[in-house]
């Protein structure tokens, strides 16, 4: 009651609800029937030998630990020099840390250059992995990538936590100043090399294209002594650089993994198989255990022959400059391959049962099951000399390795046209891309870098025969005649398309309007943004009119036998100054290269069209609106290619850093660009 008689409604109130014995009557009526439930499913278990037994309770854990298959995988590199050994070495601990049985866990990186700086930092990481292993399980650490997990400085607040995150955090310090240092000398020190067996092998090392194979067992995980700092046994740790001769062709990627998985049948011989690449490290630790609940379905199981994960990218600045997450791709082209079929294999993050890549046909009925043999241990040299033959370059000849077993030879894109090749024998595949993502990898800095990388894809693309990604290349056609057809016959006044106020105008706009639209809504719902969106669209064309371009005449002279294919590893180290500019998203320019040159020529060729309409336009005065009526879209076409082209114009006469258009290739583009317009204009 408040003043002068004035009632108000109080602020908390508690009042009897109606039907409580009517609904605890049902709650009760409820629990009786879930126990009734449970006690048939009890009674009616299957018998062990009957398919269904641990479903049929509706366990979450399928199987149990000593009934999961072994698993084996490969990590590749191929120089030191731009994938450093300390991002190597951080993606085999993450690999080495899963959230599975170590004893069927194997570990094997291929090093193409046979490296002695990254033997050597793998030999530290795998006594490294004695202490963060155990640290890892202990406190369900996530990511297990090292480097990962100490720069998100997590929050410890458990004491003992803290004092053990100390002590693994000086040993992840010591670690990765050896490596630096051996790193920045290009050497070992005399000490070091002492301490193990390894680099003898180095005494008579020749060179990165003519040397002997390596192999070496750094850690045994079938040897009871072979354990951690709490007591576990440690997985299998192999470093392998296969064998290779000048006059003997290595067939790069493909050909390193067909040496690990010869070499890793001997072993271990894991079931399946996951692959990564040495920039990808592991952010899920429980990730083989989503893979094998696809491969271990009691229905579909059998059909499936590898799992490929969605990627995800650390070093995406904010608006995606580069348009490097390849939203699009992994959100929704991925999702709609799952659908029919399954994905392509993209060559990392992907799990493959051993016998499918190994040349197993598909059959109604399969089980993945792990065979009770009796292997005779043998000593790790004695394993080490019994492998070396099958990673030797003479192995494979007058093998089906390359074209009926393993990965595809002949091809850049070897891990699409092996995907496409397993599928079209029947098998299916199975894209997952859970809210976690399970690697997160790098992606190109640079401008050059990402067109390189482009190139690469598409170069060989072209000889799959599969539409969806195959047309990369002669897309460059159509991208270059509306960059350039347009503007030119704007110069000459000549209209290519109907006037405004013809009916035959409305199809163009629509067309246009409503394919950008279904762009930018698929963008958004992908959880994009509209300046992602824009940056997007800028990558898009160039990468075809670059990238796409010089892809395809690759492609049109290998296919004629002027030249052949080259594998160019794209770098994952960035000048610290380019660094810091692609972080405020400034585009990077500042190399010589001929994509740059066309890329720049094309940009003032619109720009130079424009401004020449443009003041043609403020001449003839009157006649003007008639003008702009019949090249409405071209205008309209040259002005949307030059807002797009912004950054480079910046880059071209604005900018004075180093990531500017160099001088020579901005007198080229810019004498080339006048020429032709010059040209046009008069003739």
């Amino acid at each position: 009651m408040g003043k002068k008689g004035k009632q108000y409604l109080t602020l908390f109130e508690t009042k009897r609800a109606k039907g409580r014995i009517k609904y605890r009557l049902f709650s009760v009526s409820i629990f009786v029937g879930i126990c009734l439930i449970l006690v048939y499913r009890v009674n009616h278990i299957p018998n062990p030998d009957e398919d269904g037994r641990w479903v049929w309770i509706g366990l979450d854990c399928l199987y149990e630990d000593h009934d999961l298959p072994g698993v084996d995988i490969f990590v590749c590199t191929a120089d030191p020099t731009i994938e450093p050994p300390k991002m190597v070495i951080n993606t085999v601990l993450s690999v080495m840390a899963y959230d599975y049985p170590p004893e069927k866990l194997s570990v094997n990186l291929s090093d193409h250059s046979r490296s002695e700086i990254t033997f050597y930092a793998l030999l530290e990481a795998s006594k490294f992995a004695k202490y963060w292993l155990p640290y890892c399980s202990k406190f369900a650490v996530e990511p297990r990538s090292r480097a990962a997990f100490f720069s998100s400085m997590p929050l410890i607040r458990d004491a003992k936590q803290a004092s053990e995150f100390v002590n693994i955090k000086k040993l992840y310090e010591d670690m990765e100043n050896f490596i630096e240092i051996a790193t920045k000398l290009g050497q070992i020190q005399e000490e070091e090399r002492s301490k193990h067996k390894g680099f003898s092998h180095w005494d008579s090392y020749s060179s990165r294209l003519d040397h002997d194979t390596l192999l070496q067992i750094l850690i045994d995980g079938t040897d009871p002594n072979s354990t951690d700092a709490a007591g576990c046994i440690l997985p299998t740790l192999v470093y392998l650089a296969r064998e290779k001769r000048p006059q003997h062709p290595h067939n790069f990627k493909a050909g390193a993994m067909n040496a690990l998985i010869r070499v890793s049948s001997k072993i271990s011989n894991g079931k399946i198989i996951l692959n990564m690449d040495c920039d990808m490290y592991s952010n899920n630790s429980k990730s083989i255990r989503d893979a094998l609940c696809f491969f271990m379905d009691e229905e579909e199981g059998h059909k499936i022959a590898y799992v490929q994960f969605a990627q995800a990218f650390e070093d995406i600045t904010k608006n995606e400059l580069y348009s490097g997450s390849y939203r699009i791709v992994f959100e929704v082209e991925f999702n709609g391959l799952d659908g029919y079929g399954g994905p392509i294999y993209s060559g990392t993050g992907c799990f493959n049962r051993r016998d499918i890549l190994c040349g197993r046909k598909l059959e109604n009925k399969y089980k993945i099951e792990e065979k009770k043999e009796n292997v005779v241990r043998r000593s790790v040299c004695e394993l080490e000399e019994e492998s070396k033959i099958l990673a030797s370059c003479t192995y494979e000849k007058n093998t089906t390795q390359g074209k009926e077993k393993g990965l595809k030879y002949n091809c850049l894109v070897e891990d699409a046209a092996t995907g496409l090749s397993i599928q079209f024998q029947g098998w299916k595949s199975v894209y997952f891309n859970p809210s976690r993502p399970a690697f997160i990898g790098l992606t190109p800095t640079t401008l050059l870098q990402t067109f390189v990388q482009q190139k690469r894809w598409c170069a060989d693309q072209l000889q799959l025969g599969y539409c969806c990604y195959g047309l990369w290349a002669p897309s460059c056609l159509p991208t270059l005649y509306y960059s350039i057809v347009p503007s030119l016959y704007l110069l000459k006044g000549i209209p290519l398309f109907p006037k405004i106020l013809s009916p035959w105008f409305m199809p163009f706009p629509y067309v246009v309007i409503a394919k950008y639209t279904y762009s930018l809504a698929e963008f958004l719902h992908s959880r994009g943004t509209i300046l992602d969106w824009w940056n997007d669209q800028r990558i898009w064309l160039y990468k075809r009119v670059c990238s796409y371009l010089f892809g395809f005449i690759d492609n049109i002279l290998n296919l004629l036998g002027f030249s052949e294919s080259g594998f160019v590893i794209t770098s994952k180290v960035a000048n610290e100054h380019v660094f810091e500019r692609y972080e405020k998203e400034i585009m990077e320019f500042g190399s010589q290269s001929p994509m740059f040159t066309l890329l720049a020529a094309l940009a003032l060729l619109n720009l130079y069209s424009f401004f020449r309409v443009v003041k043609e336009v403020v001449a003839v005065g009157e006649g003007a609106g008639r003008f702009c009526e019949e090249m409405f879209f071209q205008i309209v076409l040259c002005l949307v290619l030059i807002l797009i082209n912004l950054p480079l114009y910046r880059g071209l006469f604005l900018r004075q850093d180093k990531g500017k258009m160099p001088t020579s290739l901005t007198v080229k583009a810019v004498g080339f660009a006048s020429l032709v317009c010059t040209c046009v204009a008069l003739y």
